[in-house]
């Protein structure tokens, strides 16, 4: 078995780099070495930075780390490259009292925790409340880790919990504050809309989309038929213009007799075709709009239609 290599994440040690003096590799830990007794580890000076193995049972989650989710599958799977492999990446902490708060790597200790493994090789630091915030949400921002509510709801939180201004959390992650006020406006969507953007059921393309509807049961009823009809950006956008009225200047708003027949039309002719179909219609003037998936399927519904090549 090769000897794991010491080293830390995409760049976050680069960000948390402190102290004169150089701090020593981690130890990888071995599941063939055991679950070796740890005694309490004695208090970290004020500004070294260094590694060293700490009990696992005196670390504690971050309060501010954005990730809410945690997939079993990819746990699962760190803990068996764990017990295979060893730890070759410690966690990051900060001594707080007589306990160790995390900043970086919430996956790993819960894997030891499964493993019921006493000690863990971290990387124990000095840093503000606001400072650990921020670490966490680069750490994960950096590793793509995080949906669009959870990057929504760290930066939120940056702002929030420690009065910073859009700009000032924008530097404290090196994001872009257009990034971060685009970020943030997903959270002016509806509990159940944002459960959807979170969970991937529809884009963040969906969710500006969505936004630029200024009713909100029009907005939550236009969201649940993007997700049931499977609708993409386009298509969404197709069917929030035709709902509104469509066209240039005032827009006028539809009928809801005329828009619940052409949810019925569009229903029936999808069905019948077995390709999504959206109706773009004005009193004097529409389109029918009908998707399909390449040269086969494209064959597939003209055939269904009638039409002979």
């Amino acid at each position: 078995m090769s000897t794991p290599k010491s080293r830390l994440g995409r760049g976050l040690g680069a960000l948390i780099t402190s102290g004169t003096t150089a701090p020593k590799a981690p130890v990888a830990l071995h599941p063939a070495a055991g679950p070796a007794s740890t005694p309490a580890p004695a208090p970290v000076p004020d500004g070294l930075a260094g590694y060293r193995e700490v009990a696992v049972h005196l670390v504690e989650p971050n309060p501010y780390q954005p990730r809410k989710e945690f997939a079993a599958e990819a746990l699962t799977e760190l803990v068996e490259s764990i017990k295979a492999e060893g730890l070759l990446q410690p966690i990051v902490v900060r001594a707080v009292g007589e306990k160790f708060q995390l900043i970086a790597g919430e996956r790993r200790w819960r894997a030891f925790q499964q493993l019921k493994l006493k000690s863990i090789p971290a990387r124990v630091m000095t840093s503000t409340d606001s400072s650990s915030a921020s670490l966490a949400l680069i750490e994960n921002l950096q590793r793509a880790d995080l949906n669009p509510l959870e990057e929504a709801h760290g930066y939120a939180s940056l702002i929030r919990d420690f009065d910073l201004t859009q700009d000032a959390a924008a530097q404290r992650v090196g994001k872009g504050r257009a990034t971060v006020a685009n970020s943030l406006r997903l959270l002016a969507l509806e509990p159940e809309l944002q459960g959807y953007v979170g969970k991937g059921l529809l884009s963040v393309g969906h969710a500006k989309v969505l936004l630029g509807v200024e009713n909100s049961p029009e907005r939550l009823l236009l969201g649940r038929r993007a997700l049931e009809q499977g609708l993409s950006v386009r298509g969404l956008e197709e069917l929030t213009r035709h709902k509104t009225g469509g066209g240039t200047g005032k827009k006028r708003r539809m009928p809801a007799a005329t828009a619940a027949t052409l949810t019925d039309i569009e229903k029936k002719v999808t069905s019948h075709l077995g390709a999504r179909t959206t109706l773009k219609h004005t009193p004097k003037r529409g389109r029918i709009i009908i998707e399909y998936e390449g040269n086969d399927d494209l064959a597939r519904v003209l055939e269904k239609m009638g039409v002979k090549l």
